[in-house]
C-alpha cells in the first residue's frame, strides 16, 4: 500500500482522480529478473516511453512517486485550460453588447462552481493516464513510490530492486521558488496548488511574466480578482515577438491586469492578515497589499533524491545532461521531458519520448536527433501567442538573413466578423527563397493555426506553395494563405511587370 498524496479538497472528483492516478490500495508487483526498460516518472514523457516500448513487446517498469499523468493532467495543461475557458466565457458575455446581444447586467462568477468543473474535467480525463490502464492494457509493471538509482543498471523502489537493460529519467520539473525574505512565511501559490482553491482571492500578485503567470493573471482578472503582474525584466514574455507582446499588453489593459515591469520584490510581510509586498523599481520603493501570491518565475528540474551519482548520470541546476540523442553520461540511461529540456511543453516531452524509444532499442535503423524536432508552442492568453522556428533575433544571432511577411488579422474577413481583429500572422523566410524558418501567430485560436505553418516547415513546403492551398472561406487561417500571396507578389519583378503590361496592352489592340 502506498501513501495517499495530499490533494484537496477531498470531494468526489478528486477521489476519482486519486483512484486512477494514485490508488490508495495499490500493491506493487514483484519485479521480473530484468526489464528491457525502466521508466522513472509517469508524466507525459514517462507515459509515452512506457506505452510505446510496451506496445512493441518490451517488458517495462514504470515508477511514479506522486500522481500518474504528471503536471499536464494534474496541475498544468488540463486544469489551466479548463479555468481559462471559464474566464473566456465570462469575457464573451460581458462583451456581448458590441454584437447587439443584450445580457442582464451584473454577470456573476460562481468561483466554487468554476473550480469544481476544473476538478471534474481533470478526473474525467484521468483514466487515460491511470495505473490500472497501464497495467491491464499495456502490460506495464507499475510501481508507486519513490525510485532511486542504486547502480548503473539498477533502481530501487519500495524496497524492491529493478534491474534494467535501458532506463529513462522522466521526472519532470516543479515550480521554482525565489529566495525572498518573508515569502515562505506569508504563504504562496504555484501552479501545483492554485487549482486547489475553492475561494476566490480578491487581490492576487503574480510573480513572473512568463507563460504560466500571464495565462493565470488574465484568467483570474477576468473572473473578478484584482491582479498585478510583477516582472523584474523590462518585458513580460521576453522570448516572444515584441509585436505580439504589444497586442497582449493592450488585452491585459482591457481586462484590468496591472503589469509592473522592471520591478523587484525585496520582501514580504504579513500585516493584519494581509500580505504586503515591498517592491522597488527605478530606485523607488512602494508597497502592494494582496490576499494571495502566485509564484510563476520558472521551472526547476526534479533531480534531487534520484541517486543519479550512483548511476553515473551527470546533471546540474538545469537538469539531467543529455546529448543530441537524449542519452545521458551513462549510455544505458536516457532522459526526456522537462527534466532535461529547455522546451518544457507536454508535446515536446511526447516527441522526445518517441525519440528515446527509437534511439534506445532501434538505433541500428537510424537514430533520432532531438535537434531535428520542429517544436511549436503557444501561450494560451486571449489572444493566444503561438510560435514555431526562429525569431528575428535568433536569425540575426545565427547570421541568417530573413524576409518577413505580416498579415494583420484586421485584414481577414472572419476575424472582422467575429470582432477579433487584434493580432497577426507573421512568417519569416530565408532571404531570396520561400523557405519558412519561423512564424508567429497572434489570434484567439493561434494554437490551432500554428500547426499549418509547422507542417509546412517539417514537410519543406515553401510559403509560396501555401498560397495555392485552398482554405475554407471565411476562416481566420486564411491569413496564412494571404501571407503566401504576399510572398508570391515579390516574384513579380519590375521587368516582369513591364512585360505583362505590354502583353495586356497588345491584347487590347
Amino acid at each position: 500500500m502506498t501513501a495517499l498524496p495530499e490533494v484537496t479538497p477531498r470531494d468526489e472528483h478528486n477521489l476519482k482522480l486519486l483512484t486512477n492516478v494514485h490508488p490508495v490500495d495499490w500493491v506493487n508487483p514483484e519485479p521480473v529478473k530484468r526489464y528491457n526498460l525502466v521508466v522513472v516518472g509517469a508524466g507525459t514523457a514517462g507515459l509515452v516511453s512506457a506505452a510505446g516500448a510496451a506496445g512493441m513487446g518490451a517488458k517495462v517498469a514504470l515508477i511514479e512517486r506522486h500522481l500518474m499523468g504528471g503536471d499536464c493532467l494534474n496541475v498544468g495543461c488540463i486544469p489551466s485550460k479548463t479555468i481559462i475557458r471559464a474566464a473566456r466565457a465570462l469575457a464573451d458575455v460581458r462583451s456581448a453588447g458590441r454584437f447587439g446581444v443584450q445580457v442582464p447586467e451584473g454577470s456573476r462568477v460562481d468561483f466554487a462552481a468554476v473550480m469544481e468543473r476544473v476538478r471534474r474535467i481533470r478526473a474525467d480525463i484521468s483514466p487515460h493516464d491511470s495505473a490500472h490502464r497501464f497495467r491491464d492494457e499495456y502490460g506495464v509493471d507499475v510501481f508507486l513510490g519513490g525510485g532511486r538509482f542504486t547502480g548503473p543498471d539498477t533502481v530501487e523502489v519500495g524496497g524492491a530492486t529493478l534491474r534494467f537493460e535501458r532506463a529513462v529519467i522522466a521526472t519532470g520539473a516543479r515550480a521554482a521558488v525565489p529566495s525572498i525574505p518573508g515569502l515562505a512565511e506569508a504563504g504562496f501559490l504555484t501552479n501545483e496548488t492554485i487549482f486547489n482553491l475553492v475561494e476566490q482571492p480578491a487581490r492576487l500578485a503574480v510573480l513572473g511574466g512568463g507563460p504560466i503567470g500571464c495565462e493565470l493573471a488574465q484568467t483570474f482578472a477576468r473572473l473578478g480578482t484584482k491582479v498585478t503582474i510583477i516582472e523584474m525584466a523590462e518585458h513580460f514574455l521576453p522570448r516572444e515577438d515584441a509585436d505580439a507582446v504589444a497586442v497582449l499588453r493592450t488585452a491585459f489593459e482591457s481586462d484590468g491586469v496591472d503589469v509592473w515591469l522592471g520591478t523587484q520584490l525585496e520582501r514580504v510581510e504579513i500585516r493584519g492578515g494581509v500580505k504586503v509586498l515591498h517592491l522597488v523599481a527605478d530606485s523607488r520603493r512602494t508597497t502592494l497589499e494582496v490576499d494571495a501570491i502566485l509564484v510563476g518565475v520558472g521551472r526547476a528540474p526534479n533531480v534531487d533524491g534520484l541517486g543519479l551519482e550512483a548511476a553515473n548520470v551527470s546533471f546540474d541546476r538545469q537538469g539531467v545532461e543529455v546529448n543530441d540523442f537524449l542519452q545521458t553520461s551513462n549510455p544505458r540511461i536516457y532522459a526526456a521531458g522537462d527534466v532535461c529540456s529547455p522546451f518544457k511543453f507536454t508535446h515536446a516531452a511526447d516527441f522526445m519520448a518517441r525519440a528515446v524509444i527509437q534511439n534506445a532499442f532501434f538505433g541500428f535503423a537510424g537514430k533520432k536527433r532531438v535537434s531535428s524536432l520542429t517544436i511549436p508552442w503557444c501561450t494560451y492568453t486571449d489572444p493566444e501567442i503561438a510560435h514555431v522556428g526562429l525569431y528575428e533575433h535568433d536569425a540575426a544571432a545565427q547570421g541568417v538573413e530573413l524576409t518577413t511577411f505580416t498579415v494583420p488579422m484586421a485584414g481577414v474577413d472572419r476575424a472582422i466578423a467575429e470582432g477579433e481583429e487584434e493580432g497577426f500572422v507573421k512568417v519569416h523566410v530565408k532571404k531570396g527563397t520561400d523557405q519558412i524558418v519561423g512564424a508567429t501567430v497572434v489570434a484567439r485560436h493561434a494554437g490551432e493555426m500554428i500547426s499549418e505553418l509547422t507542417t509546412a516547415m517539417v514537410g519543406k513546403v515553401g510559403l509560396g506553395r501555401l498560397a495555392s492551398v485552398i482554405h475554407p472561406y471565411p476562416t481566420q487561417a486564411e491569413a496564412i494563405r494571404k501571407a503566401g500571396d504576399l510572398f508570391n507578389r515579390t516574384r513579380l519583378t519590375e521587368g516582369r511587370s513591364k512585360l505583362l503590361r505590354r502583353y495586356f496592352a497588345w491584347r487590347r489592340r
